[in-house]
This record gives structure tokens, C-alpha cells and sequence, in this order.
């Protein structure tokens, strides 16, 4: 009679057998060992989450503020920067004007406002007017004005001092600046003429044109004392 080998025990099982019995009941005695729930049992109930507590009516409810879109660091930086650089240019600034307030101010001598001074007779004929201020090629400050006979008469080798005063100055002591002048004029002749300045003034520190008058000193020709008057 024929067996076979069971490959799970090693037990010899007749041909009749597709399975070994043995292994058989140990497969179904393990399933025995733990029961299946009855049929229709329920399921182990969860416990339900609480309800959230209701808010009381007039308590003040808060809210989370809605995000802001803030600058870009790479723009603060360059703010930032040009508050710093603008910063120091005022204080730099400051300082100086403080102190050239603080330093005396300079006088410009006028020729023309010297006590005892007596009058050439053509005083009364030449007038000084158009003053500008401008810059030479060498940077130095040039005083460019209309130079007038209101006389009848040649006036040769006439020559000048000319001071020069701001209207907006608080003190007449300190004039802007003065200059010397030289030429010749035919009777009732204006000449547009350049000099230049003794100041002791910046370009820009000096008054504009519409707050400027002068004073005019003619030192020559002088006059003989038989000599006539020009008219």
C-alpha cells in the first residue's frame, strides 16, 4: 500500500487523504481558540466630541488682523541709506553756516565813503549801473557794468573807484565788494566795460543785481581850479 510524506509534520498519510489530517486539526483547533463575536453584537461606541461652548451675547470677539504686504528688504536698505546720506549732508551743513556766522565778517574799504574827501567836478556826470557778477577763465570773480558820461564833453583818461553795497545788508560797514575803472567817454557815451573784483565774498555769496547800488569816485582827470565845468 502506497503513502505519502506530509512536508509539514513528516507523518505518512494514506492515499485516500489530500491533506494530513493531522495538520488538519491542529489548523482548526488554533481557529477554536479564539471565538468570532456573536452574531449581531454592536460595535464598541465612541464618545462624541462636546459641542463648542456658545459665545455670551456683548462679549467682544477677537480677530486675527488680516497679514500686511511690508516693503522688500532691499528696498528699506536703499531708504535707509539716502536717510543716513541726507542725515549727514544737514548736519554738515549746519555746521558750516554756524560757524562762518560765528567768524567776523570782512570789510571791503570804499574809496568813495571817506570823510574829507572832496568831489571831482566830473562826479556829477558819470554814472556806474548794469553791475553782474561773473567768473574769468582763471575762475576769479569779474564785475561786468555800463559805464555812462551824461556830460556834453570828452572826458579823457577818466578813471574810477566804484564800491559796491547790497540793499539787503543789515550794516553799511560791509560792503559786497569794489572795483577800479579806466578808459575814455564821448559826450553822452555809455560803454560796456569789465572789471575785476576785490571781495572777500563768494560768487554766490554776493547780492544779486536787483539789491545792488554803488558808489562812484572819480579820481581822474582832475580838474584845475580855472578850469570850467563839463555840461
Amino acid at each position: 500500500m502506497f503513502t505519502w510524506i506530509c512536508p509539514e509534520c513528516g507523518r505518512e498519510v494514506p492515499p485516500s487523504f489530500d491533506a494530513c489530517p493531522d495538520c488538519a486539526k491542529k489548523a482548526s483547533g488554533d481557529a477554536a481558540a479564539l471565538p468570532p463575536p456573536p452574531p449581531g453584537a454592536p460595535a464598541q461606541p465612541t464618545a462624541p466630541m462636546p459641542p463648542p461652548a456658545p459665545i455670551p451675547a456683548g462679549a467682544p470677539v477677537y480677530q486675527a488682523p488680516a497679514p500686511r504686504g511690508g516693503l522688500p528688504t532691499w528696498l528699506l536698505t536703499i531708504l535707509f541709506a539716502f536717510a543716513f546720506l541726507g542725515l549727514g549732508a544737514g548736519v554738515y551743513w549746519a555746521v558750516g553756516y554756524f560757524r562762518n556766522r560765528n567768524q567776523p565778517t570782512a570789510t571791503v574799504e570804499s574809496p568813495a565813503a571817506k570823510p574829507g574827501t572832496v568831489a571831482n567836478p566830473y562826479q556829477k556826470y558819470i554814472e556806474v549801473s548794469g553791475v553782474r557778477f561773473d567768473l574769468d577763465p582763471k575762475k576769479k570773480i569779474q564785475v561786468k557794468y555800463v559805464l555812462t558820461n551824461h556830460s556834453g564833453a570828452d572826458i579823457l583818461g577818466l578813471a574810477g573807484n566804484v564800491t559796491i553795497w547790497g540793499r539787503t545788508q543789515k550794516s553799511e560797514e560791509d560792503a559786497a565788494g569794489s572795483f577800479t575803472f579806466a578808459g575814455e567817454l564821448r559826450p553822452f557815451e555809455s560803454k560796456e566795460m569789465i572789471s575785476p573784483l576785490n571781495t572777500k565774498h563768494s560768487i554766490i555769496e554776493l547780492p544779486d543785481w536787483q539789491n545792488i547800488s554803488t558808489d562812484v569816485q572819480i579820481t581822474a582827470p582832475a580838474a584845475s581850479p580855472n578850469s570850467a565845468s563839463p555840461r
